[in-house]
């Protein structure tokens, strides 16, 4: 095949191009040094179709890498031993003709990244067809479309136009329009409400890209503190009348508990007598009223069981991209597995799996709220209080999280105490059963953002609600 200017040979119409834009950036590049920043944050290398083009690219960034001059006499060594019939060195001089202004350079490099867009997706296409044809047992048609969902995410989100590189002053403007918001919200919250004030006042609410633990022992009530936190962020979304939603992945509980759990809450009837059917007329309108109520509230429920943190992360992606995402939250973190097995152990999995939540933070830019049980150490000391080292065997958990926060009630451990009835003992301990049986305590263990302490809370368990400590 002999190569022309235009280079267009039949195979090179086979797939998605346009050559002419390509010869256009080259052209303009070799002809002005000045515009490769401007280039190079939309285009690579890999982004051209013609081969050649390609390594004229690269040797034009490899010479402005290193401060010298691109032009064709200097590139001219690079390819004196090309084995073509096209004299390169030639072509290189040619293609200066097709050199155009700097606005329309870049507009020129949209257009070869867009035609690499459209390559790269008829070939992800051609490998999930070959992929879905292959009988392989260890390859399963869920994971098929989990790992063409992550290979298409990346296309379109991680794309030459969303460049990770942030100058300062952008950085400064960020912030200055996060201090903004806080200065012009009477209650300071710049991240997603809680429904806390105590909460809020001490966090400013949960903030994007923020991975945030909250911890404890079985039947301290972590879920109930998560699906309260989860309902109000959802109605704030629904009054605002902004496009958003709140995704809660549950791995231990259905959706129709989740949703009892909600409903007893906001209506103040026992989850437990809804569900033994223990409940008057009134009671059961009520029920029903609220229902209405909240029904078309953004709150999307996933009860996948043992979730991979891919699987979590591609659905949390689709959220987005359908509905628009505020918050992530993940009931609860053991329950989960890694992409992959991990050989190490359960703490290198769950190391994995903390380090995939913070890293889904950040690229959705959203709070990832996410339940951890704590080890039976806590069980063996006098003090029941909750400690940083108590998440210590769950690997990365202290590392990675920005908030971690631990949810103690006195009176679930006071309870287990109770002395022989009729006794002065006892009637101590009714006293101080009653003075703590509401009372719960959310001890923050970490923050980056601020001071670490303990916010008092009141807990009613008869509807699994959370709400400010009235004397705090």
């Amino acid at each position: 095949m002999t190569k022309n200017l235009s280079l267009v040979s039949s195979d090179i119409k086979q797939l998605p191009n346009n050559i002419e834009a390509e010869q256009a950036v080259i052209g303009s590049l070799l002809t002005s040094n000045e515009i490769f920043d401007d280039i190079s944050s939309i285009i690579s290398e890999n982004n051209f179709y013609d081969p050649l083009h390609q390594k004229i690219y690269a040797s034009i960034n490899n010479l402005i890498y290193k401060g010298m001059l691109a032009n064709p006499i200097t590139l001219k060594s690079y390819f004196e031993n090309e084995k073509d019939d096209l004299n390169v060195p030639e072509y290189l001089i040619k293609i200066t003709k097709f050199s155009t202004s700097s606005r329309q350079s870049i507009e020129y490099s949209k257009i070869i990244y867009d035609m690499y867009v459209r390559r790269e997706l008829i070939k992800i296409s051609e490998n999930i067809i070959d992929s879905a044809k292959i009988s392989d047992l260890n390859v399963s048609g869920q994971s098929i479309i989990e790992n063409s969902e992550k290979i298409l995410y990346d296309l379109a989100e991680k794309g030459s136009f969303n460049s990770s590189l942030i100058k300062f002053d952008e950085a400064i403007k960020q912030t200055i329009e996060m201090a903004s918001s806080a200065y012009k919200n009477e209650e300071g919250v710049v991240g997603v409400p809680t429904g806390l004030k105590d909460l809020d006042d001490r966090l400013g609410g949960l903030h994007k890209s923020d991975l945030i633990i909250i911890a404890g022992r079985p039947s301290m009530g972590k879920t109930a503190l998560a699906t309260n936190i989860a309902f109000h962020a959802a109605k704030k979304i629904q009054e605002t009348g902004n496009k958003g939603s709140i995704a809660f992945f549950s791995l231990e509980m259905s959706s129709e508990q989740l949703s009892t759990r909600i409903l007893a809450e906001q209506s103040k009837i026992k989850s437990n007598d809804i569900r033994r059917g223990k409940i008057s007329e009134e009671q059961f309108e009520q029920f029903i009223e609220t229902s209405k109520n909240i029904s078309e509230l953004p709150l999307y429920i996933d009860e996948t069981p043992a979730i991979s943190v891919a699987a979590l992360s591609n659905r949390a992606r689709r959220i987005k991209r359908l509905y628009g995402l505020d918050m992530v939250v993940i009931d609860y973190i053991q329950l989960m597995r890694a992409t992959f097995a991990v050989k190490e152990g359960r703490v290198q999995e769950i190391s994995e799996i903390t380090q995939g939540l913070k890293a889904l933070a950040k690229e959705l830019s959203v709070p990832v709220l996410a339940l951890s049980q704590l080890s039976r150490a806590v069980e063996q000391r006098d003090d029941k209080k909750p400690l940083l080292s108590d998440l210590r065997e769950s690997g990365s958990i202290e590392q990675d999280a920005d908030v971690v926060m631990f949810v103690y009630r006195e009176s679930y451990y006071l309870k287990a105490k109770e002395p022989r009835p009729a006794t002065v003992e006892h009637a101590e301990w009714q006293a101080k059963m009653n003075e703590v049986s509401h009372l719960a305590e959310l001890i923050i263990g970490k923050q980056r953002h601020g001071p670490t302490g303990n916010v008092m809370l009141e807990f009613e368990e008869m509807f699994t609600k959370f709400k400010d400590a009235v004397n705090n």
